[in-house]
């Protein structure tokens, strides 16, 4: 199923529309960053051949990314890990996404916008989204930058965006950190050896993140046994 077996459902004619999608809602180190794209009509993105950017490689999407810059308006946002941890004393990830998918919808003016759902419910999505900027038309679904091109070009932009900013995170540290998510061992291992080392996480990290709970008992239950061990060796 391609972008061109999709309708855009509402008319929008003569409307400002945009589309928004977020890169980096699930790692446990790095930003959230949030992007948002808009064209007067989506068959310039077409024409692009944008789709969703988990199934675009690296380098295309860098190239993809730069043409969508040269044809749409754009607004990125990020979030850092720190500030990440501080909101989510006060609201579920879904509301903070919601917050930041209206502030770039803001941004750019747009009367309607076309959102990848970061919320299980379409229409609960939509509607946190609206309690932020009332008044504009909200298509909320799951998979959206599967379906519109505006949100896949959107799509493209957090995610090159997200992965340049975890290259810099990685040459802040000087060895490689993985991509943050995790399920990469490179970035488990990386957190694990540096509260060995330190006694606690690295900047960057998502404190609140139950993986970090998690690697933190990890290594004191793996420094515990080889504490017992040598306890034992000693008698």
């Amino acid at each position: 199923m391609s972008l061109d077996d999709f309708s855009e459902g509402p008319d929008v004619s003569g409307k400002r529309v945009c589309g928004v999608d977020e890169a980096g809602r699930g790692p446990v180190m790095g930003p959230l960053v949030v992007a948002g794209c808009m064209v007067d009509d989506d068959r310039v993105l077409r024409d692009l051949g944008v789709k969703d950017s988990k199934k675009v490689a690296p380098k295309k999407r860098e190239v993809l990314a730069e043409k969508i810059r040269e044809v749409a308006s754009y607004e990125i946002t990020v979030m850092a890990a720190e500030d990440i941890d501080v909101l989510r004393e006060r609201y579920t990830l879904n509301v903070i996404e919601a917050k930041l998918f209206a502030t770039i919808i803001e941004k750019l003016d747009a009367e309607v916008a076309y959102v990848d759902a970061a919320d299980t419910n379409e229409d609960e999505f939509r509607n946190h989204i609206l309690k932020e900027i009332p008044g504009r038309q909200i298509i909320s679904k799951h998979g959206a930058d599967e379906i519109y091109p505006r949100v896949s070009a959107a799509s493209i932009l957090a995610k090159t965006k997200r992965d340049a900013l975890i290259a810099e995170i990685g040459e802040e540290f000087g060895v490689p950190i993985g991509s943050g998510y995790p399920s990469d061992q490179t970035t488990t291992q990386f957190l694990k050896d540096w509260y060995s080392e330190h006694g606690d996480m690295p900047p960057h990290t998502r404190m609140s993140w139950k993986t970090v709970k998690r690697l933190i008992n990890e290594v004191n239950m793996t420094s515990l046994g080889k504490f017992e061990e040598k306890d034992e060796e000693s008698d």
